[in-house]
């Protein structure tokens, strides 16, 4: 019998990375009673993936060990794969978990967007913040030969700490142009936190090649990459490598929002000032109302927690930093913006859709999502169309509008959870 444990609560947070760090640190601190969950096996999202303070920069310590002190329940391992506007269901791995709230904040961040081209499935050709996590889980890198592609901030970051574990970054390929990153490096080098950052990375990544208007058109090998074939100024060349850490910058993880009915904008959870959604009683904060790092994360999480215990006037103190964020976000969206070539790299037979193995081709043959959905199963795999359908409309302008319940993979026997009685265990008031 599947183990069923019941939770009622004034606020639950989904996400544990810095914005729902901080949003949970600031509602339980404020005497609320706080649940908070993430499918990660520990806190700290993709940014701060380590989970201990002593790992992350002082930021991440900061914010981790407040968290630890405070009365919010965590629970990690968990997947919401159904939610409502005061209750939501998730899986474990002993069981399901069935949490009654008043207020929700989604702090659900954001993922790396991939872009099809020839080779981009073969062992060895892996996601630029993939990679870094791997690194971080303990993947030995010392020696081994990495390019890294695609587009964003996230591609330096990268490359310092590939460069930090013992690899030899063969390059950097940025496919934007150097006239838009030297707009981008001189807006965050007139920001004050972000300019020590910026230098920082500059220092660290001392020696690589940095190139600009460059991409990668083919990965090259056969049981494993052997080698990457990049554009650079037009010229191609091929250059050998053990791994390429490739994505195209982030997009932002909505399908909880959109599930819930909250509206959008560009593509982004539509929020004010104090991070309300269009729906009463659900805030959300971080990288899913734009993209714009740690920083802005941390800032909308602690104005929604704030607002989720009745704490406007500290929460409006918090704008004009909230605002400065916001202009960071404006200057990554247009540095980053992907220019119109990578729409000719997939060729007719490249997989777009590596779950129900859908070619280039066979989506070419249609008009919408939809009807390629309905033809050719493109994004009914596992991953729900997390990956094809962000590059599906990239390279067709299709509006991707299929989300729905459940949220994410899950077992009948958690599904049988939802209308048969089971083993519960209910916790009130207080979680710790």
């Amino acid at each position: 019998m599947t183990n069923r444990r019941k939770f009622e609560c004034d606020v639950a947070v989904i996400g544990a990375g810095p914005a729902g760090i901080a949003a949970a640190t600031a509602a339980a601190e404020a005497g609320k009673s706080v649940v908070l969950l993430d499918d990660n096996s520990v806190p700290g999202g993709q940014v701060w993936r380590g989970g201990k303070p002593s790992d992350e920069s002082p930021a991440a310590a900061q914010w981790l060990t407040r968290l630890q002190r405070t009365t919010a329940r965590q629970i990690f391992g968990a997947s919401v794969f159904q939610i409502s506007k005061t209750r939501l269901e998730a899986e474990t791995a002993t069981g399901t978990i069935d949490a009654l709230f008043e207020t929700l904040i989604l702090a659900t961040g954001a993922r790396e967007r991939f872009l099809p081209f020839p080779g981009w499935t073969l062992p060895g050709v892996v996601g630029a913040g993939g990679l870094q996590a791997l690194i971080k889980s303990g993947l030995p890198v010392s020696g081994k030969r990495i390019v890294i592609a695609g587009t964003g901030p996230l591609l330096v970051a990268v490359a310092a700490y590939a460069k930090q574990k013992g690899a030899i970054v063969v390059c950097i390929a940025e496919q934007t142009s150097w006239t838009k990153f030297a707009e981008f490096g001189v807006s965050a080098l007139l920001s004050g936190q972000k300019s020590r950052q910026a230098l920082n990375l500059l220092w660290q990544t001392h020696g690589i090649p940095h190139w600009k208007n460059s991409w990668p058109v083919a990965a090259l090998g056969t049981t494993h990459i052997q080698a990457v074939r990049l554009s650079h100024n037009g010229k191609q060349s091929e250059i050998p490598c053990d791994y390429l850490a490739c994505g195209f910058h982030l997009v932002p993880s909505t399908e909880l929002a959109q599930l819930l009915g909250c509206n959008l904008k560009n593509g982004f959870v539509a929020v004010d000032e104090f991070q309300r959604t269009s729906l009463p009683g659900i805030l959300c904060a971080g990288e899913s109302t734009g993209i714009g790092g740690v920083e802005k994360s941390l800032l909308e999480g602690q104005i929604a927690g704030l607002v989720s215990s009745g704490q406007l006037d500290r929460a409006r103190d918090l704008a004009p930093a909230r605002a400065t964020t916001q202009r960071h976000v404006n200057s990554i969206t247009q540095a980053f913006a992907l220019r119109k070539e990578l729409k000719a790299l997939p060729e007719e037979n490249t997989l777009v859709c590596r779950c129900e193995d859908v070619a280039f081709g066979k989506l070419q043959q249609h008009s919408s999502w939809r009807t390629a959905k309905l033809q050719t199963r493109c994004g009914m795999g596992p991953c729900q169309g997390k990956v094809c359908g962000a590059a599906a409309e990239f390279l067709f302008g299709w509006k991707i509008v299929s989300i729905r319940l459940p949220a994410v993979p899950v077992s009948c026997a958690s599904l049988a959870t939802l209308s048969v009685g089971a083993k519960s265990e209910t916790i009130r008031g207080g979680l710790q």
